[in-house]
């Protein structure tokens, strides 16, 4: 008998699948999962192909496959889509696979009991028994606690009823992870211009088939409503939709808005989910029990039955790259995923990346444009603050005319925001006798001061400390001070400036849990506090309906780094932020408090001239060959000892082959030049919009020395981070 061998895949951070042998009376299929032994551990794979011809020498080297799991199969159009990733990231496809693989522990959970009448009467009756029995009379089965709770007796009267064989217990089937969306449940209103949009998508998604939407609605516009029509059209033929978020922990009232339209809450994929449901939303989405998911960018790569739309919120956002492990942007990948399996995508923004907004353009991408705010709200006004001429007073960081109109909009029992993108109290602290700096010990960064913690921290690392008593180099005490602020500063300020006010500070690291911070969002949606202090955790598609006041507290502050992206991410940023005001309530205003108003960002948010912000940044990205009219990727080789990691730096750069169309610049040090105790040095390469630059690569490193000791060497293509 000919023995039979397939290839697997498993979910290790290595390029190649491993021969196995098939136990005679196994089963094995391309995509099925299985367990085999891996050294000498037990490892979960996936069968990726069928080995016709194996090495007959190999036959008692193989490794049986141990079991094959009573999962889904991953489908055809996942296994390619692992495959382009991988090809295209130089990622191994062990490390893609693994992110198709999160199935958490595979443990279903408690078995849920139902209880039905079955028996005689008990011989004791009361009261209590009694309503028990009258309830089950009808003889549906209900679960105990339900039963329990219907009757108004405890579980012990149950339990009794169960031991004298008067009720039997059933296995119930677990609890669905969402019920059936319902498209009819509320339609909404439409003006002509959404509607119109939201035909469009019907038909899109109805007649199915590869395409990639853009809908470009200015802030208010309707946006969700309008796609909700897409997934509505989905629904109908019994399709899944994929709703990609940039940041997941900030959805509630999104979930909310989901559940008025649809009847029900969708199911959730994120970092947050602990075992339980992960393993039960996996195993859902794979036997198409799930009709929508909206989840973290990871949510791409689940192995879904059905995927018949991908709608990409928020599509310009950095989140959606991962910069750890396999470096994939979510969007980009979006519509790799949508061709290989022939459905149509949908990328929503009020302010597109640039690269979206250059493919619309050259009519890869088609547009829906809704230029109008829903209901006849009016977008805010943007007044600049040149904070040469009328800055705040010393040591203060609020503006005197910002400050009025703050206070005027809480005099009308209004809400206002002020923005400021910078965690903490202070991003440096220094001895003011000998000018001596706290610094990261592991990292080339200051350490910031979080005076709500009482704690100096690292935003890099995590290392963390309390203030010092003394200054460790001239040993001065009480000599330190907090420089620049923070949105904790910002509060302490607030607080002397508009002592009535209910100020609720928003920030990432003040965040204790999602729960926590969906009802901080709900209050501020509420009105239960006058005035947000916020970080970017604000910017991102929230509905405050009494906001009608924005003010920048540092409007130039993403602009002072050699980031090519730093001019769009600050429009955006502000833009969005700005955004959150008058949507519903009155006219909104935004005040910009910065050291250039004639800068051309600056200048485009204060006119409102979105057309003049894009024509500028992609002339000068066309200008240099910057993405999306060139290609880009960053090579970061980083040790434990300086001179290594730049050695093997200038070794690497030694070995790129020759292309008069491609430049190879560097290494030199990265803008953080330690991080977590390592050095770091940055290879930039660039190439052409065409040219095959991973293959490039590929070719490149295949030469390139193999990595020893503390060496690392980190590959981005199409990289959004430069330090």
């Amino acid at each position: 008998m000919s023995m039979r061998v397939v290839d697997i895949l498993v979910p290790v951070a290595l390029d190649q699948a491993y021969s196995y042998r098939v136990p005679a009376g196994m089963e094995l299929s391309p995509g099925d999962v299985v367990a085999v032994p891996l050294g000498a551990r037990e490892s979960i794979g996936v069968v990726w192909a069928e080995n016709p011809n194996p090495n007959p020498r190999l036959h008692n080297r193989l490794k049986d496959v141990e079991a094959k799991l009573d999962v889904e199969p991953l489908k055809a159009e996942l296994r390619s889509f692992i495959d382009w990733v991988s090809n295209y990231t130089l990622s191994s496809r062990g490390m893609v696979l693994r992110m198709a693989l999160r199935m958490g522990d595979g443990n279903p959970g408690r078995e849920r009991v139902g209880v039905r009448l079955s028996g005689p009467k008990p011989k004791r009756m009361t009261p209590a028994r009694a309503r028990v029995l009258e309830l089950l009379a009808d003889g549906l089965i209900r679960s105990k606690s339900e039963t329990a709770v219907e009757a108004g007796v405890s579980a012990g009267v149950v339990d009794g009823l169960i031991d004298e064989g008067t009720l039997e217990t059933v296995v119930l089937p677990p609890e669905p992870l969402m019920r059936v969306p319902d498209p009819e449940f509320r339609k909404p209103e439409f003006s002509l211009g959404q509607l119109a949009a939201a035909d469009a998508l019907r038909t899109t998604v109805d007649q199915g088939g590869y395409t990639v939407t853009l809908l470009d609605g200015v802030t208010g516009s309707g946006k969700t409503e309008v796609y909700f029509e897409a997934v509505a059209e989905n629904i109908r033929l019994k399709r899944q939709t994929l709703i990609l978020m940039p940041e997941i922990a900030l959805t509630a009232g999104f979930l909310d808005r989901f559940a008025d339209r649809f009847g029900v809450r969708p199911a959730e994929w994120h970092s947050q989910l602990n075992a339980r449901k992960r393993a039960r939303t996996w195993a859902a989405v794979a036997a198409n029990e799930v009709p929508v998911i909206v989840g973290a960018r990871s949510a791409l790569f689940l192995p879904y039955a059905d995927l018949g739309l991908v709608i990409v919120d928020e599509e310009h956002d950095p989140a959606y790259k991962q910069e750890d492990g396999a470096h994939y942007h979510a969007r980009d990948m979006a519509v790799v995923r949508g061709s290989i399996a022939k459905f149509p995508v949908i990328l929503a923004s009020a302010t597109p990346s640039v690269e979206s907004e250059v493919n619309a353009r050259k009519g890869r991408y088609r547009r829906l444009h809704l230029p109008e705010r829903f209901g006849g709200a009016h977008l805010p006004h943007i007044e600049p603050i040149d904070l040469r001429r009328e800055g705040p007073p010393r040591g203060r960081f609020i503006s005197p005319r910002l400050a009025e109109a703050v206070q005027n909009t809480l005099e009308r029992k209004e809400q206002a925001l002020l923005f400021l993108n910078r965690r903490g109290f202070a991003p440096l602290t220094l001895c003011r006798t000998c000018g001596f700096r706290l610094q990261c010990p592991n990292c080339d960064a200051w350490l910031v001061d979080h005076r709500f913690k009482r704690r100096l921290v690292c935003h890099h690392c995590g290392f963390n400390m309390p203030p010092p008593a003394e200054c460790p180099q001239c040993h001065a005490t009480e000599s330190f001070a907090a420089v620049g602020p923070g949105v904790e500063r910002l509060h302490q300020e607030a607080a002397d400036l508009f002592p009535q006010a209910r100020i609720l500070v928003l920030s990432s690291d003040l965040v204790e849990s999602v729960e926590r911070l969906r009802s901080e969002l709900d209050d501020v949606a509420e009105g239960r506090f006058d005035l947000v202090i916020g970080t970017q955790l604000v910017a991102k598609g929230h509905h405050f309906p009494k906001l009608n006041l924005v003010g920048i507290v540092d409007a130039d502050l993403g602009l002072g780094n050699g980031d090519p992206r730093a001019a769009e991410r600050t429009f955006q940023m502000l833009h969005q932020v700005v955004g959150r005001a008058g949507r519903e309530e009155g006219r909104g205003v935004g005040f910009l408090q910065t050291h250039q108003p004639e800068h051309p960002v600056m200048q485009a948010l204060i006119r409102g001239d979105r057309e003049a912000f894009y024509e500028n940044e992609i002339a000068l990205r066309e200008a240099t060959s910057y993405p999306p009219f060139g290609r880009l990727a960053g090579l970061v080789v980083s040790a434990a000892d300086k001179h290594a990691a730049e050695s093997y730096g200038r070794a690497l750069v030694g070995l790129a082959p020759k292309d008069e169309q491609v430049r190879v610049l560097g290494p030199a040090e990265a803008p953080i030049a330690v991080m977590r105790g390592r050095h770091r040095f940055r290879i930039l390469v660039k190439a052409p919009r065409a040219y095959d630059l991973s293959g490039y690569l590929r070719d490149w490193l295949s030469q390139a020395p193999k990595t020893k000791g503390s060496l690392q060497l980190e590959v981005d293509v199409d990289p959004q981070s430069f330090f």
